[in-house]
């Protein structure tokens, strides 16, 4: 039977195209935001100018949507199979294929116009963000690894961002890059967690599988690395106390979801995985506290 027969009609169509894009679950949307937040504040040493923040809180939500639409493509056979994305549009046929294709090329050509409003350099940086959200849904098939290229793929927001602002990416943008990417590869492991069972079963590569009985101290590791070169960017650039005060909240949200995923149960794995938005708020606030404008003659 074809299964386009099935869709629906018109205005109630737009709950599935929501559902694809994750504009109802705007968690990765934050995930992408506050390490971009990051950047742009570093690299103004302060507020960042009203044009260039605009556009890259507009180019955070078209690429993740771009993202999203791009993974559930890769994963449209294997979702069906998986207890928690058995129900997503792709998977049940109530969004075409060529209509996914459509779609994620809209998202990444508006996110590409958003771009030449900066300056070459970041366009040409903007090139290889494409390639990373395009690849890194693929890779669960190769390598244990997927959730680096995810980080890669989150974290090329930086870069751009210090390129946006000063024409060049200084060694301050690749620390936070890595402090990121090491961030990333943490909170996605836990996200995996929840799903390793199943990804056992269908064969789906991702650290929660690599790791094992191990993950839980790897997600440490991980969460340790951020601290480390978050605060070693921090001290380079002589931030204030506000901004240590963001890094020792980061590290309690890092405990609570220690706590979390003691027992490794789904729900609770799933709980940590969305605390990370506290986490990424807490560093944006002490950065943006500690690079505060001040006023002449205060």
């Amino acid at each position: 039977m074809d299964r386009s027969l099935m869709r629906p009609k018109g205005l109630a169509r737009v709950p599935d195209f929501l559902q694809l894009t994750r504009l109802d679950r705007p968690i990765g949307t934050w995930l992408l935001m506050w390490p971009t937040l990051w950047a742009l504040w570093f690299a103004a040493e302060g507020v960042p100018g009203r044009d260039v923040l605009l556009i890259f809180v507009a180019g955070v939500y078209l690429m993740r949507a771009a993202g999203c639409v791009v993974n559930d493509y890769a994963d449209r056979h294997f979702d069906g199979h998986v207890k928690r994305t058995r129900h997503r549009p792709l998977a049940t046929g109530r969004i075409g294929e060529g209509e996914a294709q459509a779609l994620f090329l809209v998202l990444v050509s508006a996110a590409f116009v958003l771009v030449w409003f900066t300056n070459p350099f970041t366009v040409m940086l903007s090139l290889v963000g494409v390639v990373l959200a395009f690849i890194y849904p693929f890779m669960k098939r190769y390598t244990h690894l997927p959730q680096l290229f995810l980080g890669a793929a989150f974290s090329w927001a930086i870069p751009m961002a210090f390129g946006a602002v000063l024409g060049r990416v200084p060694a301050e943008a690749w620390l936070l890059f890595l402090a990121n990417v090491a961030w990333t590869v943490a909170y996605d492991t836990e996200y995996a967690m929840v799903d390793r069972d199943d990804d056992l079963k269908i064969g789906i590569k991702s650290t929660a599988v690599l790791f094992g009985h191990a993950d839980r101290l790897m997600i440490g590791l991980l969460q340790g690395l951020t601290l480390v070169l978050l605060a070693w960017a921090g001290t380079r650039l002589a931030l204030g106390g506000f901004f240590w005060v963001g890094l020792a909240a980061m590290a309690a949200t890092f405990i609570h979801q220690q706590f979390l995923i003691r027992h490794r149960d789904r729900e609770r794995c799933f709980q940590a995985f969305l605390n990370n938005h506290w986490s990424g708020l807490v560093v944006f606030a002490g950065i943006a506290l500690s690079l505060w404008p001040a006023l002449e003659g205060g």
